[in-house]
């Protein structure tokens, strides 16, 4: 269990990242090639959503865009940091 944040971190299996993000944001652009780049070198899957197309997903995180999920928990928000991805990702 990671203390700091009281989750338990998934460790076998593949991983799924997740992109929260809006057109025309540049934070998310960058957030994108991060996150594709540490997806094809560690080979987590990654899928991409638009908050304008979910009202669930823009109440919970509109002021926090872009943001990052590893297997469906929050792991960062505004910039990723492509070492800590790493990490996360078990690389």
């Amino acid at each position: 269990m990671d203390a700091m944040f009281g989750r338990t971190k998934k460790k076998s299996g593949p991983r799924m990242v997740t992109l929260i993000g809006r057109p025309g944001c540049h934070l998310c652009d960058d957030a994108r090639a991060v996150v594709e780049a540490v997806c094809a070198e560690t080979g987590a899957s990654w899928e991409e959503k638009d908050i304008t197309q979910d009202e669930e997903l823009y109440r919970a995180y509109w002021e926090q865009i872009p943001v990052v999920l590893v297997d469906g928990e929050q792991h960062t928000f505004w910039r990723v940091d492509a070492g800590r991805l790493r990490r996360e990702l078990g690389a």
